[in-house]
């Protein structure tokens, strides 16, 4: 599944060649980039990360995109922190082993500024079948630079808190319309032990940029805290990110799931599922997992907003895309398979194959017109939407900030300062260290990376 790819040429027996040349509709595309029956066959390798609309996908893809276009894809799946080694590694040598991967909004641009990804503009705008124009504004320009598109999304997301709505009845627990942090951490005590082995909350702990410190720096940004300030001053060690540390750690270790400091998105997921937790926080994406056809918790779940502190919202945004390498010498078969994953098509096939729940939507406009779509999703699609829209990159908390981005901060540097941090973070929620030797080792390396961009 990871070898290069490459277009494998068939040697075709002079009787088939008889045969195309009598019943040529039948043959259309031999020798070229047709269809199935074509004499070329073509391979694409895509990694991508093993979250639960990707395994989707990749039993979706042979029947459909493949049997239609006569291209093969060999997919390699890997969990989030592995697969975002193995494409940084990738796409920065332009080894060309992978033609497309899953990237966020957070490596687009700065993928695209070093030149390792081929830019879509053209193809997203020659193809009118694609929709260019139905991706919803704010995912589409996370996804460019320099007005250039470099990665189309599969699917979009904010952050929400996920309740379990039998269990609050039954507890005689109300959760807010719009929640705060201190009311989420009285509703965790509350729901701690309401049924056996269940804790009240399901928070990351997992060390990586894109676990831990996703969810973390929403608290902190909510709670006036901010990585750097607008002058590239290291924030991390200060009050209001000492706070929401505190906060973070102490609700995670006080009414948290099992095995916090190893618990990602997935284990998460797997913990509401299972009737482990009374409530989670985090991507909007999880609801189609959760209110899909054979989930245990189906029809249970309630939604509302990202709990707030000190602004109004605080949700993310995120959108796992589809980004071409530029090494890839496959980039006509690369584009349409990406724009066959991110297609309102392909939204129809999963709605019609695998249940309207588990669209991977939160991308397009249309989606959210979809009476098939909106009946399927009615728990959690317009909670979703408004969360994806009131997001806002560029003033996420209470303070001017000097890059972009909510739970991330948008620069190349963050992917290893995160990662350092989030190391340190779960190590306070493991216990073994204090939350504020946590965070006076981690202002050290944010003050460096300051340093580098104090100047210019």
């Amino acid at each position: 599944m990871t070898t290069r790819s490459s277009i494998l040429r068939r040697t075709v027996p002079m009787g088939a060649v008889v045969l195309c040349g009598a019943l040529l509709a039948a043959c259309a595309g031999a020798g070229g980039a047709g269809g199935a029956g074509g004499a070329q066959a073509h391979s694409i390798n895509v990694l991508m990360v093993n979250n639960p609309q990707m395994a989707d996908l990749q039993k979706l893809t042979a029947d459909n995109f493949t049997k239609s276009t006569g291209i093969k894809v060999n997919f390699t799946v890997l969990p989030e922190n592995d697969v975002r080694d193995k494409i940084s590694q990738d796409f920065s040598s332009q080894a060309g082993q992978y033609d497309v991967a899953t990237i966020s909004n957070y490596e687009t641009p700065i993928f695209a500024k070093n030149g390792w990804l081929s830019s879509l503009s053209s193809d997203a705008q020659s193809d009118t079948s694609f929709g260019q124009s139905d991706i919803l504004p704010s995912i589409q320009q996370s996804l460019t630079y320099n007005n250039q598109i470099y990665a189309e999304p599969f699917y979009g997301e904010s952050s929400f808190l996920m309740y379990r709505k039998d269990v609050f009845a039954a507890k005689n627990l109300t959760m807010p319309a719009n929640p705060t942090w201190t009311q989420v951490a009285d509703l965790a005590a509350k729901a701690d032990g309401a049924q056996p082995g269940m804790k009240g909350i399901c928070l990351r702990g997992q060390p990586g940029w894109g676990e831990v410190i996703a969810p973390l720096t929403t608290v902190v940004n909510t709670m006036g805290g901010t990585w750097f300030d607008k002058n590239w001053t290291a924030q991390v060690d200060s009050p209001a990110f000492t706070k929401a540390t505190n906060f973070y750690v102490n609700l995670v270790r006080a009414h948290g799931e099992a095995g916090a400091p190893q618990a990602g998105f997935t284990e998460c997921l797997n913990n509401m599922e299972q009737g482990k937790v009374a409530m989670w926080y985090d991507a909007t994406s999880a609801a189609g997992s959760l209110d899909g056809t054979g989930s245990p918790v189906a029809g249970k779940i309630g939604y509302v907003p990202a709990p707030v502190d000190q602004t109004k919202s605080s949700g993310w945004l995120y959108t796992w895309a589809w980004g071409l390498q530029k090494a890839s010498k496959h980039q006509s078969d690369a584009w349409k398979f990406i724009s066959w994953a991110s297609s309102a098509q392909y939204e129809n096939l999963v709605g019609s194959t695998l249940g309207w729940s588990k669209v991977p939507a939160g991308k397009r406009t249309s989606t959210y017109a979809n009476p098939q779509y909106l009946a399927g999703a009615s728990a959690f699609a317009a909670a979703t939407k408004t969360a994806i829209t009131d997001a806002d990159p560029l003033n996420p908390g209470v303070q001017p900030r000097p890059a972009p981005g909510i739970q991330f901060v948008g620069i190349p540097e963050f992917e290893d300062l995160g990662t350092q941090v989030s190391q340190q973070i779960s190590s306070a929620i493991a216990g073994q260290t204090s939350v504020a030797d946590a965070l006076k080792s981690s202002q050290a390396l944010a003050a460096t990376v300051a340093a580098k961009h104090a100047g210019q």
